[in-house]
């Protein structure tokens, strides 16, 4: 619906480092922090990746450890980097999600119906579900992290479909990220990123076309047989 949504996310979030790095000086913090991952060798991306992980644990915006990843690791090991982090991190704020708040939400809300149609949406049709909101940016990405945990989907297709459709963000983001970065320390535009950054876009708004369709029939069979 809204496809346009994530390169323009992509571009706030780069101006907004590239405008940080001016008035705070982050570009010698980002030195600073490339060096620090380079001294540890092969550790590094791991370190990175633990790192952006206690951050989404925490709630805490992860855009700019999005952008940095691309201007430090470059386009494949940066996306990597994201996709174990953000993943480790969604999965820890769905699992103290569901261990400590499940309980008293369902009793908090156990004549709610508008949670509890939801809910039941998510246990029948989770992969589904989870696939649409991971891709199309319409809740926070915190905020669909821990509200996962307190809903009946299994752990399992949550940190898959979750892992699967954060891809395209994530590449779109992180190679975006390296492109503007090689742009600007080139002086020319490097076409393969570019290449890469429009593919991602073009499955992104195909994966999410078909998902609403696939929920949409799914939705009206159940409907049918009740």
């Amino acid at each position: 619906r809204w496809p346009w949504l994530k390169p323009v996310g992509l571009i706030v979030a780069v101006v907004a480092v590239l405008v940080a790095a001016r008035v705070f000086g982050l570009g010698e913090r980002l030195g600073e922090l490339r060096v620090w991952i380079e001294s540890l060798g092969a550790w590094g991306p791991i370190a990175y990746a633990l790192i952006y992980g206690v951050a989404t644990a925490l709630a805490v915006p992860a855009s700019v450890l999005t952008v940095a990843a691309g201007a430090i690791f470059g386009s494949v090991v940066g996306v990597a980097v994201v996709s174990v982090g953000a993943t480790l991190g969604a999965t820890l704020a769905f699992l103290l999600a569901r261990s400590f708040a499940r309980g008293a939400v369902e009793r908090w809300l156990a004549d709610n119906e508008r949670f509890a149609k939801l809910d039941a949406m998510v246990e029948k049709h989770g992969a589904i579900v989870v696939a649409i909101t991971r891709l199309v940016p319409i809740f926070p990405f915190n905020l669909l992290n821990y509200g996962f945990g307190l809903t009946k989907v299994g752990l399992g297709t949550y940190v898959f479909w979750s892992w699967l459709c954060m891809l395209p963000g994530t590449v779109l983001y992180v190679v975006g990220a390296d492109a503007v970065t090689r742009g600007l320390a080139e002086g020319r535009v490097p076409w393969a990123l570019v290449g890469v950054v429009v593919v991602a876009l073009a499955i992104l708004a195909l994966v999410v076309r078909r998902a609403r369709r696939v929920l949409a029939q799914r939705e009206a069979a159940a409907e049918v047989k009740a």
